[in-house]
């Protein structure tokens, strides 16, 4: 395709004699005799390169060069006088010029100061477009190294909506069984985002090819909405999608750097489910696959932060050495999990399990206070104490287990408090009958070897 030049020159002959040469060189000349007939060709068509005399009737080449750089900045200018001065050399550069010929011009010297600019302009416009791609790839770096979705989703969204042109932008992720769910939004309500999402529902079924694709959506009572789907896609297949709502069709440009964007946003969701997937595992007992004391810790923490009132049961179970001297650690072991699953349906998905060591089990009833806590303590106990452990061996077990239950606020205001008066309590029922429940007591004497 050949570069169009504009040339601009209120001498006829200069104007010919001009235009022939650089269009026998190959260049799409176009002609004008002053500024303002030069600026409305300006205004209707893109030219790569203006070549224009500094002295025209009525505005002046230095003021056309001004405008026209105002209208293209990427426009290339070289400036031709008569006059063999310096200064309106010096404006002319300072202005944005890129050459500055003085009369007469020898022809080649013309075709070779267009070349020259335009080879500027190329090594201008690679510069630009390595910037923007660096700067493309930092981002996606970054996004790759956030560990924390509360900054990943944000950030991934922003510049999605950024590179699309768009001012909105959502995330939907594709649940495991086949549901889409709105876990992010840029530019947009929550309400809004989740009516987007519904209206994309049907069309985002076809993504398993993870290619860009732009789609309309139809609202009830609204105009449709162009939305730029980019599906999010890593080597186990396909994870979700962001969208974009752009005014228009994106450029091919900016297609593939939000494409190049998607793939790396899938690449840290991925991760962030395998490190979560990696912090469970950390935070769960290897024998009976409750938690363990580590994540007591961020429990106790969160729900004291949170101020809502708590119940902690202590629990230890009766008589556990004799059953490890006459069964053996192995019977023990599977009797421990086995208590694992009792204690698990007596106490509602949201209560958290914890084996605190050995044959001590701790329960943390949220949003439960005292009185209901006893009331799931004497549940579990009562569970216990009807259940036959290890059916499957020649003599069945019958295990019972001593409670101690502390509450917040009612009883402590700190993590160690708590666990300690619930321990104390539970050590009184060891003292006492065992297979019982105590409350929390500040008078009750410290645990000891059980």
């Amino acid at each position: 395709m050949s570069h169009a030049v504009l040339l601009v020159d209120d001498e006829r002959f200069a104007r010919t004699v001009y235009s022939d040469y650089l269009r026998g060189a190959g260049f799409d000349v176009e002609v004008a005799a002053d500024a303002e007939a030069a600026l409305a060709i300006l205004q209707a068509r893109r030219f790569d390169v203006l070549v224009s005399d500094v002295i025209l009737p009525g505005s002046s080449g230095l003021d056309l060069l001004s405008a026209a750089k105002q209208l293209d900045p990427n426009l290339e200018v070289v400036m031709i006088t008569a006059l063999d001065k310096v200064d309106p050399a010096v404006r002319a550069m300072k202005l944005g010029a890129s050459d500055y010929l003085i009369k007469p011009v020898p022809p080649e010297a013309l075709q070779h100061a267009v070349h020259r600019s335009l080879v500027t302009r190329a090594l201008l416009a690679e510069n630009m477009a390595l910037r923007a791609h660096l700067k493309l790839f930092e981002i996606c770096q970054r996004l790759s190294a956030t560990l924390d979705r509360d900054h990943l989703v944000p950030a991934g969204l922003a510049a999605v909506a950024s590179t699309c042109g768009a001012e909105a932008a959502l995330l939907a992720e594709l649940a495991p069984d086949g549901s889409w769910v709105l876990s992010g939004a840029h530019g947009l309500e929550y309400q809004a985002a989740a009516d987007l999402l519904g209206a994309a529902r049907e069309r985002l079924a076809g993504l398993a090819g993870g290619q860009p694709t732009l789609i309309e959506l139809g609202q009830a009572g609204l105009p449709d909405r162009l939305a730029f789907c980019l599906p999010l896609v890593d080597e186990a297949g396909t994870i979700g999608a962001a969208l974009a709502f752009p005014a228009g069709q994106p450029a091919r440009e900016a297609v593939e750097s939000a494409a190049f964007l998607a793939r790396h946003l899938a690449l840290a969701l991925r991760n962030l489910g395998r490190l979560k997937q990696v912090e469970h595992l950390a935070y769960l007992d290897d024998l009976t696959h409750l938690y363990n004391t580590r994540y007591l810790d961020i429990v106790l923490d969160r729900e004291l932060g949170s101020g809502r009132p708590f119940s902690l049961l202590f629990l230890d179970l009766d008589h556990f050495k004799g059953i490890n001297d006459q069964h053996g650690h192995l019977s023990g072991s599977r009797l421990l999990v086995e208590v694992a699953r009792v204690l698990r349906s007596c106490v509602r998905d949201e209560d958290v399990l914890v084996r605190y060591g050995g044959d001590e089990y701790v329960t943390v009833l949220t949003g439960i206070d005292s009185g209901g806590g006893l009331k799931v303590a004497e549940r579990i106990r009562r569970a216990m104490e009807d259940h036959r452990f290890l059916s499957r061996e020649a003599t069945p077990l019958r295990v019972t287990v001593s409670i101690g239950l502390a509450s917040f606020p009612e009883h402590a205001s700190s993590k160690a408090e708590i666990i300690d008066l619930a321990d104390r309590a539970m050590y009184r029922g060891k003292r006492t009958t065992r297979n019982v429940v105590y409350i929390a007591s500040h008078d009750l004497p410290p645990a000891r070897d059980r």
